[in-house]
Parts: structure tokens; C-alpha cells; sequence
């Protein structure tokens, strides 16, 4: 008995931290929690989620854990994964067993959009949405290649240095720096249309969304701790931008 209220434990804390993780909103996880641990024999469960940390308690048991949650990305792929199973234990078509492996084998393999496809995608967001804040088509191409390098450099300079935030600011920094000099050198580009357009695959706005879903569910810590997440990360794009014209502006 102890072994399967250990498991259902480490399920529920596992399912929090992958749904965390990966862009889900607070009161989503806790009901899932809640849910799989009494799909799973513990009714009277609690569990208390924030930004950066999971806990989760068997009432009829005196049996409290801790989970904490790292680094907080977007890939609902997993969060759409999660639900799934979870909903699978409640119908009774998988064991607390599988339920586990499974949520591992999702958090470790679910596949991800490849990286060409992201920077991409993020060239077509920041031609598209510069063209709506009122570019022109002969910014449409310029913007394309400025959004997919500012892109691509955040995730770089993510992966090899530990420093939160610091992606953001030199990836807007280039963007900036590039948007400049070709507003510069060609009369007929707005260095300001591209740098709008270049940032929008930067800009926190799914951490944006959630923090205020999450106050208005009643979550107020883990609200206002992502929000305070998700404005540093726009200082940080703003000053970078705010840099590039700095130095540049004297220069040119």
C-alpha cells in the first residue's frame, strides 16, 4: 500500500512539474493533480502550485511532497499530452503504472517543431505583424531574415550560457543593430517597422496571458510571479533595443 500511495504521489508531482514546465496555466495542473489522485484511491488530496515550485499532500495519509519546477517553456504538445493520459487513468483504461511510464516517456520524447521550422516561422511572424503595424512590402523580406536571426541567436545564446534573460537582451540588441544599418544604407526601409516586427517572436506573451488568467482564477502568487517574469524579459528586449540606438544613433 505504501509503494502504490508513493507512486500515485510521485505520478501527480510528476504530471504538475511536466504541465509547468511546459506553459500550462496553475489552476489547470492542480485540478489535474487532484484529479489523477482521486482517479487513484486518494480523495481528499490538496495540492498548492506556483512558478517555481509543486506541492502536493495526501490528507488521509499525512504524506506531503515537494516538486520543483525548472525551466518554464512553451510546448503544449506535452501539456495536450498530459491531459490525455490523465484522462485515460480516469476512464480506467490504463493502470497507475502505465500512467507513470507514460507521463515520462512523453516528457522525454514528445516531439518538438525542428528548429528550421521555428526560425521560419518566427521570419513569417515578424514580416507579417510589421506589415499590420503599418510597414511596407519592401520591408516584408528585410524584416523576414532580421526576425529569424534575432530568433535564432536568442535560442543559441540560451544554450550556452546560463544567464536568464541575457538571450532576450542580445538577441533584440542584433535586431536593432541590423534594423539600424539597414534603414541606414536603404532610404526606402524604416529601421523602426523593422525592429517592431523583428522583437514579436520575443515578446512574452504567453507568460502575459497566463499571469492575468491566473489572477483571475485566484492564483495570485504564481500571477504575479510570472508577470514579474514576463516584464523583465520585455525590459530586457527594451534595452537591447534601447542599446543598439544608443550606439548606433552616434555613429550613423
Amino acid at each position: 500500500m505504501t509503494d502504490s500511495r508513493d507512486l500515485l504521489m510521485e505520478t501527480c508531482l510528476l504530471a504538475g512539474r511536466i504541465m509547468m514546465e511546459n506553459g500550462s496555466e496553475v489552476y489547470r495542473v492542480e485540478d489535474t493533480m487532484n484529479r489523477i489522485a482521486k482517479n487513484g484511491g486518494e480523495p481528499k488530496s490538496v495540492s498548492y502550485v506556483t512558478a517555481t515550485g509543486i506541492f502536493m499532500s495526501f490528507r488521509n495519509q499525512q504524506l506531503t511532497q515537494i516538486e520543483s519546477v525548472g525551466d518554464r517553456l512553451i510546448n503544449l504538445e506535452k501539456v495536450v499530452a498530459v491531459n490525455r493520459l490523465s484522462r485515460e487513468f480516469a476512464e480506467n483504461k490504463i493502470t497507475l503504472q502505465t500512467l507513470n511510464h507514460s507521463l515520462k516517456e512523453a516528457n522525454q520524447h514528445t516531439p518538438s517543431f525542428p528548429l528550421y521550422l521555428q526560425i521560419i516561422c518566427a521570419g513569417i511572424v515578424s514580416s507579417t505583424l510589421m506589415y499590420a503595424f503599418g510597414g511596407t512590402w519592401m520591408e516584408f523580406f528585410p524584416t523576414f531574415l532580421v526576425g529569424a536571426s534575432g530568433f535564432f541567436v536568442s535560442i543559441f545564446i540560451k544554450k550556452r550560457i546560463e544567464l536568464r534573460f541575457f538571450d532576450m537582451f542580445f538577441a533584440s540588441f542584433l535586431i536593432g543593430v541590423i534594423a539600424i544599418l539597414l534603414g541606414h544604407f536603404f532610404q526606402s526601409m524604416n529601421a523602426d517597422h523593422i525592429i517592431i516586427g523583428g522583437v514579436m517572436p520575443l515578446v512574452p506573451g504567453v507568460a502575459i496571458t497566463n499571469s492575468f488568467r491566473d489572477i483571475l482564477a485566484g492564483h495570485i502568487i504564481s500571477g504575479q510571479a510570472r508577470g514579474t517574469e514576463a516584464i523583465i524579459v520585455a525590459s530586457a528586449i527594451a534595452v537591447g533595443i534601447a542599446t543598439a540606438l544608443t550606439l548606433l544613433g552616434g555613429l550613423l
